[in-house]
C-alpha cells in the first residue's frame, strides 16, 4: 500500500494551496471581499494538513501537524504594497494571475483527495475514506472559489 505516499504529498499539497491563498490575501489586501475569503479558504487548507498528519502514522509517514506559517516581514511588506499600489491596472493582471494559480493548486489537491478516496474505498480504510469525504468537498469549495473569481474578474481587467 503506498497510502503513506498519497498523505505525504496531500500534506504538501495542502499546505502549499494555504500558503498561496494567504499570500494573494495580502497582495490584494485592498479588496476586501478577496482578503477575507481568501483567508476563510486559507483555514480550510490548514486543518487539512492538521488532519492528514494525525493520520498519516499509521501509514509510516511522520508530518508536520503545523501549516506553514507567513514570514512576518513578507506578510507586512506585501500588505503595504498592496495599499501603494492600490487598484492600478497593473494589479488587475496580478489578480487574475493568482486565481489562476488557486485554481490549478485546488484542482491538483482535488485530484489528489479523489485517488485517496477510491484507494481507500477499494481497500475499505474507513479512517482515511472519512478524511477524504471530509475535506475533498472544502477543496472543491476553494477551486470553485477561484475560477468563478476569475470569470468575475477578467471581463473587467482584460477590458479596461
Amino acid at each position: 500500500m503506498k497510502f503513506g505516499l498519497v498523505l505525504k504529498e496531500l500534506h504538501r499539497s495542502e499546505n502549499e494551496l494555504a500558503h498561496h491563498l494567504l499570500v494573494i490575501s495580502e497582495r490584494h489586501k485592498v479588496d476586501h471581499e478577496i482578503y477575507h475569503l481568501a483567508r476563510d479558504l486559507s483555514r480550510w487548507s490548514q486543518q487539512h494538513v492538521r488532519d492528514i498528519a494525525a493520520l498519516a502514522g499509521n501509514y509510516g509517514e511522520n508530518l508536520d501537524p503545523e501549516p506553514r506559517s507567513e514570514a512576518g516581514l513578507m506578510e507586512t511588506l506585501r500588505e503595504k504594497g498592496s495599499e501603494m499600489v492600490g487598484r492600478r491596472p497593473e494589479t488587475g493582471m496580478l489578480l487574475l494571475r493568482d486565481l489562476r494559480e488557486v485554481y490549478l493548486q485546488a484542482c491538483g489537491v482535488s485530484a489528489d483527495w479523489e485517488l485517496l478516496a477510491q484507494a481507500a474505498q477499494g481497500m475499505k480504510d474507513q479512517d482515511l475514506l472519512g478524511l477524504a469525504e471530509k475535506c475533498h468537498p472544502q477543496t472543491i469549495r476553494q477551486m470553485k472559489w477561484a475560477n468563478g473569481k476569475l470569470k468575475e474578474s477578467a471581463t473587467q481587467v482584460l477590458v479596461s
